[in-house]
């Protein structure tokens, strides 16, 4: 059993919450998490980059003089790479770096990621956040509490719109519904947070 720590608003330690390793799969996948971290990366990239190639380039295709007998090179039409506004010799298309995963596999990689934070201890529950109004100056004041002050993903149970508005703001922090949490998101940051409410939702969702 891992033993997870509870803190209050304060920064002073509420307990702790036990959790099984067999509910993440029980042992960390590091292959899963290899492949859920390249696709993450490809499909940040926008693939948008475009050269024109010599056969888009506007121009007459006739040969500019002859082959033989003018002491010069020969050359072809005006379209040709070797000539000023030639098109590219490899010319940049568009194309899609993105890569797809099945939705079980990306299930494995977020358990796995989600065990290997909490076997490294960089994973703590926060007991009490609760906000009236967007108080961005509050939350910032609570994670320096329980020692988070370097980058941190807060994670929040579904529809918490007052505490994501107030962390959303703060540097090197990443705020995200506990339902909609990927294995990158886990792995990126020093530290993950997770209020009392999400992380009984999580699991409660790998329980069942």
């Amino acid at each position: 059993m891992i033993q997870i720590p509870v803190y209050n608003t304060d920064g002073g330690e509420a307990g702790q919450i036990q959790v099984d390793e067999a509910w993440f799969g029980g042992k960390v996948n590091l292959e899963i998490l290899r492949l859920a971290v390249r696709r993450h990366e490809a499909n940040q990239r926008q693939g948008t980059v475009a050269t024109k190639g010599r056969g888009m380039v506007h121009g007459s295709s006739k040969k500019i003089f002859a082959q033989k007998h003018t002491g010069r090179a020969r050359a072809g039409t005006i379209r040709s790479p070797k000539r000023r506004g030639g098109g590219a010799t490899f010319a940049k298309v568009p194309r899609d770096f993105s890569l797809g995963m099945p939705k079980k596999m990306r299930r494995k990689a977020l358990d796995s990621a989600l065990l290997a934070r909490m076997l490294d201890a960089e994973v703590l529950v926060l007991d009490g956040l609760k906000l009236e109004r967007p108080r961005t100056r509050e939350v910032a004041k609570v994670l320096k509490a329980i020692g988070v002050e370097r980058s941190c993903l807060l994670a929040l149970p579904p529809k918490d719109d007052v505490v994501y508005k107030s962390a959303r703001n703060l540097p090197r922090m990443r705020v995200r519904p506990v339902t909609d949490l990927t294995a990158y998101d886990v792995l990126w940051p020093n530290r993950v947070v997770f209020t009392r409410a999400a992380f009984e939702v999580m699991l409660e969702s790998r329980k069942n």
